[in-house]
């Protein structure tokens, strides 16, 4: 039986090789001044073989970013040291989408632009016992600080902000955007209950919670075409202190928005059960409610995958650690090769501090005795 995984999909206006995307993984090789160095050009384009590379989170706002050496898209500077990145990539014959992550609340002053406080929906602290899942890359030692709720005017900045660097993106060569709206981030602080106590038309009902999103979604698809937005989901998870009420009607209404734009794609984190705290099927969930291509995301191996993709559930498979290890992972998958095992303690830091260990450096196959 001919591997799913390996044949080719249309994902909005792009052809897609094959099934095997790569995953957001958050890398902090950029410089400090978010811009884009070099080697993510060589990294990327070493990964070329992805039916889609959806690279780490990049910053669209002076306010949204989380961590040092993330990179960004706000400025002139961002967008043209992107531009090496993208035609890397495509001249190795891959697709590359840019994801957009806003951090929100979930960052320190230090990181933001005159030492301002972070900013949120709402002026909720994280727990600082909170002892869910955390995806904070590398994770923090110390409490957050409580954010300052965006006034209407902040609101329409941070969704403007979205939305520039959508098109900023697209000159800059990207195929498409991906908007996380998971991970416990800025929209996803929009979506939900325990976050967003806002009493204006972004908060209160789901319509009211899922407005900043689809303002976004909108707004973006208004400039480069809805065909060229992504978006990425986790329902039942609490990310950072992140969750709901009832996730199962908020994100049913989301996917249920979202059909019918004319999207890419709507990824949705799984982590196979692991974390899975409101004991849903967020796969399954995505899936009855959103009618276009459905990429799965966590933990899965090439079996998982493709059983996944064979029996209907998904349409593509994102791979985030494997994909670190294993530049050429559609290829291994195709032979049979083995596996590259990824070094964790080098995903977002070189303890010689250079950028390339753990990052470049993993051998293909033809240079694998």
């Amino acid at each position: 039986m001919a591997l799913k995984l390996l044949s080719p999909l249309r994902v909005g206006k792009v052809d897609a090789a094959n099934r095997v995307f790569m995953a957001p993984c958050t890398r902090l090789r950029a410089d400090l001044d978010q811009t884009p160095t070099p080697i993510m050009a060589e990294y990327y384009a070493q990964r070329a073989g992805a039916g889609i590379i959806i690279t780490e989170g990049v910053n669209p706002s002076p306010l949204g970013r989380g961590e040092h050496n993330q990179p960004a898209m706000y400025t002139d500077a961002h967008e043209v040291g992107w531009a090496p990145v993208t035609d890397a990539v495509h001249r190795a014959g891959g697709r590359i989408f840019a994801q957009l992550m806003h951090v929100g609340r979930i960052t320190f002053p230090e990181l933001l632009p005159g030492a301002a406080n972070p900013v949120a929906p709402s002026a909720v602290r994280p727990d600082p016992g909170f002892r869910g899942y955390s995806i904070r890359c590398p994770r923090h030692d110390r409490p957050f600080p409580t954010p300052d709720a965006l006034d209407s005017a902040g609101v329409a900045r941070e969704i403007d902000h979205f939305v520039e660097a959508t098109t900023r993106a697209i000159r800059a060569g990207f195929d498409g955007v991906e908007i996380h709206a998971a991970g416990g981030y800025l929209p996803m602080q929009f979506l939900s209950s325990a976050t967003n106590l806002r009493t204006d038309s972004y908060g209160g009902s789901i319509e009211n919670r899922s407005r900043f999103l689809m303002e976004v979604i909108e707004g973006a698809g208004e400039r480069v075409g809805a065909e060229r937005i992504a978006v990425k989901l986790s329902p039942g998870f609490y990310f950072n202190d992140v969750h709901d009420d009832d996730s199962t009607a908020l994100y049913s209404y989301v996917c249920q928005r979202l059909s019918g734009i004319g999207l890419a794609f709507v990824e949705v984190s799984d982590y196979r059960g692991r974390h899975s705290e409101d004991g849903i099927d967020p796969i399954g969930l995505v899936r009855r409610n959103y009618d276009g291509v459905v990429v799965a995301n966590g933990g899965f191996d090439q079996d998982s995958a493709e059983e996944l993709l064979q029996s209907g559930a998904a349409d593509a498979v994102s791979f985030g650690g494997s994909f670190i290890a294993n530049p050429d992972l559609p290829k291994r998958f195709e032979t049979g090769a083995p596996l590259n095992a990824p070094v964790r303690s080098t995903y977002y830091t070189s303890p010689t501090g250079h950028f390339e260990v753990g990052y470049t450096d993993y051998p293909a196959l033809s240079a694998t005795p």
